[in-house]
C-alpha cells in the first residue's frame, strides 16, 4: 500500500476513534485497516496508536505524526483542486508557433476566439516560417506542415495539403504552358524555400517520384513574396494548395501540370504533453482540433490519416 494511503487509514482511525470507523469511511475491510496500520507502524519504526478493548488513541509519537499527515493530505487535496480547476478555467502563458502564412489565414482567428473565451490565459503567437523547437524554445504548441520524425512530443493530426505549381494567365499567354515537368528548364520559376529545394522541384509521374532541375529567376523564403512574385508574371512557383486559394479563387493564378502532382503533405499539431494534462493546453487543442478537420483546404485524405492514426493505438511521437 502507497504511503499516502497509509496516512490517509491513520488519520481516519484517529478521527473516527475505531478501526470499525476508518473501514467504513474509507471503504476498506477491517483486516486492511490493521494492515495498513501495522505497515506504517513497522515502516516508522514507532507505535502510533495506543489500543486497548474500549479505546483507540494517538501515542505521543502519533501525535506528531498525525500533524504532519493532515498536512500533507491537505496539500495533495489542494494541489488536486488547483490542477482541476485549471482544466476548467485555463490560466498562465500559452505560447502558439504556426507557418506565416497558415498562421494568418487559419490559426489566427482561432487564437483571437481562444482567447475571448479564456480571459485568464495569456498568449504567445509566434508565426515562423521555420521549424520550431517545442522543448528547446518553451513553445506549448507548433502547427508543422510536413513530415515528422521521432521524438517526445506528440503529434495530432489535422490533414493534408498539397504541393502544387502556379502561374499567372499572362505568363501562360506570353510563354506558353508546360505539359511536363521537364519542360520547366525553359521556363522562368520561383522557388520558395521550405516548399521547395530551390533547384529541384518534385513532381510524381506513373506513381514514381520525378525530381526536375529548374534554373529559378528568384528564390524567396516567404509564401507571400512567391505569390505576388508568381502574381506578377515573374515566373511560374510551386507552392502548397492553401498558400495560392485566394489567388486560385480570384483568377490571378492557375495550376499546372495537375497530373503530376507530389504526394500530399501531413499537417499536425504538435505539443510537449502526451494528453493535454496542462489546462491551457488541453483547452486549445479541443478548441482548434475540429476546426481545422474541417477546413476544406485540409480535407484531402485526412479519414485515411485518421484511420492510421487509431490503427497505431496513440498519438504519434514527433521532433
Amino acid at each position: 500500500m502507497d504511503r499516502l494511503r497509509e496516512m490517509e487509514v491513520f488519520v481516519a482511525i484517529v478521527d473516527g476513534g475505531s478501526f470499525t470507523s476508518a473501514s467504513d469511511k474509507l471503504g476498506m475491510s477491517a483486516p486492511a485497516v490493521s494492515r495498513a496500520l501495522t505497515s506504517l507502524e513497522a515502516r516508522l519504526g514507532a507505535q502510533l496508536l495506543a489500543r486497548t478493548t474500549r479505546s483507540v488513541r494517538p501515542t505521543e509519537a502519533g501525535m506528531s505524526y498525525l500533524d504532519a499527515c493532515r498536512k500533507v493530505l491537505d496539500a495533495v487535496t489542494d494541489a488536486e483542486a488547483d490542477v482541476a480547476a485549471c482544466q476548467d478555467n485555463p490560466v498562465g502563458t500559452l505560447t502558439i508557433s504556426a507557418p506565416v502564412l497558415f498562421g494568418q489565414r487559419f490559426i489566427a482567428p482561432l487564437i483571437d476566439a481562444y482567447a475571448q473565451r479564456y480571459p485568464d490565459v495569456s498568449i504567445n503567437a509566434v508565426y515562423v516560417d521555420r521549424t520550431t523547437r517545442l522543448l528547446e524554445e518553451g513553445v506549448d504548441v507548433a502547427i508543422r506542415i510536413g513530415h515528422l520524425g521521432d521524438s517526445s512530443i506528440y503529434a495530432i493530426p489535422l490533414g493534408f495539403v498539397r504541393r502544387r505549381t502556379y502561374v499567372a494567365p499572362a505568363y501562360l499567354a506570353a510563354h506558353g504552358e508546360p505539359v511536363h515537368p521537364r519542360e520547366l528548364a525553359d521556363h522562368h520559376c520561383v522557388s520558395l524555400t521550405g516548399v521547395t529545394n530551390p533547384l529541384e522541384w518534385t513532381f510524381y509521374e506513373n506513381g514514381s517520384r520525378l525530381s526536375v532541375r529548374v534554373q529559378p529567376r528568384m528564390i524567396v523564403n516567404l509564401a507571400p513574396a512567391a505569390v505576388m512574385a508568381a502574381v506578377d508574371r515573374v515566373g511560374i512557383t510551386q507552392l502548397f494548395s492553401y498558400q495560392a486559394a485566394p489567388e486560385v479563387l480570384n483568377g490571378t493564378l492557375l495550376p499546372v501540370l495537375t497530373a503530376f502532382e507530389p504526394e500530399s503533405t501531413p499537417v499536425n499539431l504538435l505539443h510537449v504533453e502526451r494528453r493535454g494534462a496542462s489546462g491551457k493546453i488541453r483547452a486549445f487543442v479541443e478548441f482548434v482540433t475540429e476546426t481545422l478537420r474541417r477546413n476544406v483546404h485540409l480535407q484531402q485524405h485526412m479519414e485515411t490519416a485518421m484511420a492510421v492514426n487509431e490503427t497505431s493505438g496513440s498519438l504519434r511521437s514527433v521532433k
